[in-house]
């Protein structure tokens, strides 16, 4: 209380100015989460968003599966170790709340969306996924690389990792020829790294023998190798890491 027995005013731009009662938030729609979980190549990125998606269905959620560019060049989410399911190819110029609103139109419910190789979204569907999850309740949950080979952010993790509420780290460790953790996922060919070029190759993309010296290859590797350019005592064989 003042000196004049009236309560001051409360600047709202204040950054403790109170919330609202539980019971008024009671009142509004809950937001649905974003949730990104990155990592470098063969982390178990893929695998892991299989296994969400069980989770949910398990349990009588109904979620959509999403995918760009997946390592196979079909609309499908693989894993390494052998899972897949069919996936929704989100293209270029997709406009992911349309496709949302597809399936409500059939009344099709959406709980979730799964979007794997989500690096690979561009800015404006990054946003669209955040519309859904503040004004729809759709909970999101984005996997895929933080890096390109250049071992700069991809556009879509970038804006994804700033408008996500929550980042996740996939814990499964990869590790450099060294020993090291990896990081950084390293385009090779003829036994160097290429540090300029397109920055989606997705899979073993190169003239001649497809095992061969002169495919294009990618390597995980610490940071040390990654800038110093050793790929380590021997090549890497055909297959391992090979795409991205």
């Amino acid at each position: 209380m003042t000196q004049t027995g009236h309560t001051p005013a409360v600047d709202a731009t204040h950054a403790l100015s109170p919330v609202p009662s539980a019971a008024a938030r009671r009142d509004q729609p809950v937001p649905g989460r974003i949730r990104y979980y990155f990592g470098p190549m063969a982390c178990g990125k893929s695998t892991l968003a299989l296994q969400i998606d069980h989770n949910h269905a398990r349990q009588g959620r109904r979620g959509l599966l999403l995918v760009r560019h997946d390592r196979s060049g079909t609309p499908t989410i693989t894993s390494r170790i052998g899972i897949t399911r069919d996936a929704i190819e989100v293209h270029e110029e997709m406009n992911i709340q349309d496709l949302v609103r597809a399936q409500w139109a059939g009344n099709q419910r959406v709980d979730y969306l799964i979007v794997d190789e989500a690096q690979f979204l561009s800015p404006c569907q990054v946003e669209q996924l955040a519309e859904l999850a503040d004004h729809a309740q759709v909970d999101i949950y984005c996997f895929g690389l933080a890096i390109d080979f250049r071992s700069h952010l991809f556009p879509g993790t970038q804006r994804l990792v700033e408008l996500a509420d929550e980042l996740h780290p996939v814990q499964v460790e990869v590790l450099c020829w060294c020993g090291l953790p990896g990081r950084f996922n390293a385009r090779t060919q003829d036994n160097r790294i290429l540090r300029e070029g397109d920055t989606v190759l997705v899979a073993d993309t190169a003239d001649g023998d497809p095992g061969g010296e002169s495919t294009v290859r990618y390597q995980v590797l610490c940071r040390r190798h990654y800038r110093s350019g050793e790929l380590g005592p021997q090549a890497v064989p055909a297959g391992q890491l090979s795409l991205a």
